[in-house]
C-alpha cells in the first residue's frame, strides 16, 4: 500500500470523526462498552440518528459492534482511538488559550 493510499485511507477516518456526536461518543465508550440504549441516554439524541452514526464508526473500522440478547453493544476497536481524540481536545485547548492570551494583550494594551 502505498503513502497517498494510507493516507486516503486516513482521511477517511478523521471524516468519520468530523461530527460533535461521534466524538462524544468516542469519549464515552472510551471509559468501556455500552448497549445502545445506554449511549442514547447519555448523549440525549435521537435513535434514528445515533444509529446512522454509529453505524458511520462501525463502518470505518473505528467501532465495533457485539449483540447480546436483545441489545447490540458497542466499543472502541482500539483504545488509540479514544487517546487520538484527547490529543486532538489537548491541541484545541492549547490553541484556545493561545488566542485568549492574545485577546486579553490587545484589551490591556488598547
Amino acid at each position: 500500500m502505498t503513502d497517498k493510499e494510507i493516507f486516503n485511507l486516513h482521511a477517511e477516518v478523521c471524516k468519520a470523526l468530523g461530527h460533535p456526536l461521534r466524538i462524544e461518543v468516542i469519549d464515552i465508550l472510551g471509559k468501556g462498552e455500552l448497549c445502545f440504549t445506554d449511549i442514547l441516554e447519555r448523549t440525549g439524541g435521537l435513535k434514528s440518528n445515533l444509529s446512522q452514526h454509529l453505524s458511520v464508526m462501525t463502518n470505518k473500522g473505528i467501532l465495533k459492534v457485539r449483540r447480546h440478547g436483545k441489545c447490540n453493544y458497542y466499543s472502541l476497536t482500539s483504545k488509540k482511538v479514544a487517546r487520538a481524540c484527547i490529543l486532538m481536545r489537548e491541541v484545541l485547548i492549547d490553541n484556545l488559550k493561545k488566542h485568549q492570551s492574545a485577546l486579553i494583550k490587545i484589551s490591556v494594551s488598547g
